[in-house]
């Protein structure tokens, strides 16, 4: 297959790329400094390419040829500057929703293009109808055990906010909530995949590595399972 990737320099994009090459597929990576990307990975099988997401026209422009388009675009770059990222979500956490229209539109050129964008855990219903980007309380809880400003409840909405808008659409889409707790680890190819609930281990919490993220990502990309559709993963 032909699989684009939008932040492929990310924490969760690159390890996408991986795993996209170690399967054998040919990848269209793309990134704010493509010239930069591409000096410092010399891969076969990989081509880099700067895109504008946020910009309908950028996107439409780089799809040609791509089978699927995964999107796991951050402001900033969440890999060398996490804290930066964060910055950025909480002064605009309409990002989200404003890529998930342009990707949307740039589809309408190119509709049998599939796409997968990698969104957030806090639209995920923690109970039956309860979804924690609703509820302060649940998310404030929820960003002091992550270590996070509860500032960045606003960014959490702002994924959630994405989804709506790609759920009003009839593209080929499918939104990825990794689990709550995500980070480089082990990959280990044994997890667990839910739809619009978490995924919960033996001791209650919502976790996966970076690695068998891109592992369903891609097993998603070659097996559609969940268009038009959210799911999530977890051990």
């Amino acid at each position: 297959m032909h699989i684009g990737v939008i932040g492929a320099t990310g924490t969760i994009g690159s390890r996408v790329v991986t795993e996209a090459l170690h399967r054998g597929h040919t990848v269209k990576a793309f990134s704010r400094d493509a010239a930069q990307a591409q000096r410092e990975e010399r891969r076969d099988d990989i081509t880099w390419a700067s895109v504008d997401v946020l910009d309908a026209k950028s996107v439409a422009g780089a799809l040609s040829g791509l089978d699927v388009l995964i999107s796991g675009f951050q402001p900033g770059n969440a890999a060398k500057d996490f804290a930066d990222t964060v910055r950025r979500s909480i002064a605009d956490p309409t990002v989200y929703a404003t890529a998930a229209r342009a990707l949307l539109k740039a589809l309408e050129s190119r509709p049998q293009t599939r796409l997968i964008v990698i969104g957030g855990a806090g639209s995920l219903e923690i109970e039956p109808g309860v979804v924690r980007a609703d509820s302060d309380e649940l998310l404030h809880a929820a960003l002091d055990q992550l270590g996070l400003p509860r500032e960045y409840a606003a960014a959490v909405r702002g994924h959630r906010d994405a989804l709506a808008v790609l759920r009003t659409s009839n593209r080929l889409w499918t939104y990825f909530s990794p689990a709550e707790e995500i980070g480089p680890g082990e990959r280990t190819g044994r997890f667990r995949i839910g739809g619009d609930q978490p995924v919960l281990d033996a001791e209650g919490r919502s976790r996966i590595s970076v690695e068998d993220a891109a592992i369903a990502l891609i097993d998603e990309a070659e097996l559609p399972r969940f268009v038009q559709r959210r799911f999530t993963i977890g051990y």
